[in-house]
């Protein structure tokens, strides 16, 4: 038994020492102590969000500032820096998004060693976070992918648990919502959802109560165009090699396109949304089979269309793909391996999409027209494969089946996974 241990501490420290030694480069980078090419990714920081944690300390939302086009619980993550008042707003934010990568690596780990677990989730994370370098660091959402992570961790034994993290997490960035697209039918879902919607109307209604202009988020997203590295974007950086009489430029905290048919094509991306989610709904109706892992790959696979078919996918979106894609490689059910890894790999390419040639990117030359129909392409290819994953092991082989759990599982997962059952 005492060798046993030992091996399993000499195979954990190994993922410990790289993710230490990754994390030093990464806030390395953050700090701007060692460069990257491109656009200073960490400057937001400082100039939008310390901003915003000003006026939001003088009790109101930054009614006039367009850029603010978040739920109004985002205000808790612009503010979180000032837990730690003996740093300045900056360094403070970088060490906050720091302990979130943590702690979703610590949890990862946990899981993944447990019974009809992997650790390949926490090797898919060790990795893909410093991939998309300090942008991970310079954007909440981290901090919103480590409530989701939370949230599906404890899917299974905790479906209100579930609910309460879901609905925290709709509003602080909308899509948390999604993470109860896989509940099983019956009492998993009645357990998760009506708890989801009432912590996210008491949050809201908090926010209402604190302070003026919770809402004014809507006007802003409402107005908002073709944002350059969306998948209908793809459309003006080859029309413009072709005399399209438009441009990109900032608009509402974005390069955008801005022209002719530009509506059009936000309309179309608005209309994949819609229907995606439509085959979301008919894929719950016909679902028979749900396993351990189910709740995350249906999440995943939720969250994976509302990115790519949104009117805009920026850098800091692949956090929310990776962090659910290591959930899903927790579970050694899971179907969604081959999907996950080409969201590592689009995290990857996201790097060099921005900062590293984001100016050519913007310019709709060769180059960024590459990079960018790499990146979109593995995302493309990863959510045709992810539904295709989900659909056939969830619906079109789900017949009577009995399905092989560990002996030690808890009798709630046993339940959750249908082993003592048949489906048809």
């Amino acid at each position: 038994m005492t060798g046993a241990a030992g091996k399993d501490r000499i195979r954990l420290r190994l993922p410990l020492v790289l993710w230490g030694l990754t994390r030093i480069v990464l806030l390395l980078c953050a700090f701007d102590v060692v460069s990257v090419p491109g656009p200073e990714t960490t400057r937001e920081v400082e100039e939008i969000y310390r901003g915003w944690f000003e006026v939001l300390r003088s009790g109101t939302y930054p009614l006039e500032d367009s850029t603010w086009q978040y739920p109004p619980g985002a205000a808790l993550a612009i503010l979180a820096p000032a837990l730690l008042p003996f740093l300045d707003y900056a360094t403070a934010f970088f060490v906050l998004a720091f302990l979130c990568d943590a702690f979703v690596f610590g949890l990862l780990v946990r899981t993944g060693r447990r019974p009809g677990r992997s650790m390949r989730g926490a090797w898919l994370w060790l990795a893909a976070v410093p991939l998309l370098g300090p942008t991970a660091y310079a954007r909440y959402d981290i901090m919103v992918a480590a409530v989701a992570a939370a949230a599906l961790l404890a899917a299974v034994r905790s479906p209100r648990t579930l609910g309460v993290l879901a609905g925290f997490g709709a509003v602080l960035k909308v899509w948390p919502a999604l993470l109860l697209a896989g509940t099983p039918k019956g009492p998993v879902t009645w357990r998760s959802w009506p708890v989801a919607a009432g912590a996210g109307c008491a949050v809201l209604l908090l926010c209402a109560a604190w302070m003026p202009g919770s809402l004014a988020f809507l006007s802003y997203q409402g107005e908002r165009g073709t944002e350059v590295e969306s998948l209908g974007a793809m459309v003006f950086h080859l029309a413009r090699n072709f005399g399209w009489d438009g441009e990109a430029r900032m608009n509402y905290g974005s390069m955008e396109f801005i022209g002719p048919y530009v509506p059009w094509v936000s309309a179309g991306a608005m209309g994949m949304t819609v229907a995606a989610f439509g085959w979301l709904a008919v894929w719950r109706f016909k679902a028979r089979r749900f396993v351990s892992s189910t709740m995350a790959d249906a999440a995943f696979v939720a969250v994976l269309l509302f990115t790519v078919t949104s009117r805009v996918i920026s850098p800091q979106y692949m956090i929310w793909l990776v962090g659910l894609a290591a959930v899903c490689l927790a579970y050694r059910s899971s179907r969604m391996r081959r999907p996950a890894h080409l969201v590592l790999w689009a995290t990857a390419v996201t790097q060099f999409e921005y900062p590293v040639w984001f100016w050519h990117v913007t310019e709709s030359d060769p180059l960024g027209i590459a990079v960018l129909f790499l990146r979109n392409g593995l995302l493309v290819a990863a959510a045709f494969t992810a539904c295709r994953a989900l659909w056939r092991h969830t619906v079109t082989e789900a017949g009577v089946v009995r399905i092989p759990v560990p002996a030690d599982l808890p009798e709630r997962e046993k339940v959750l996974t249908g082993s003592a059952r048949s489906h048809g």
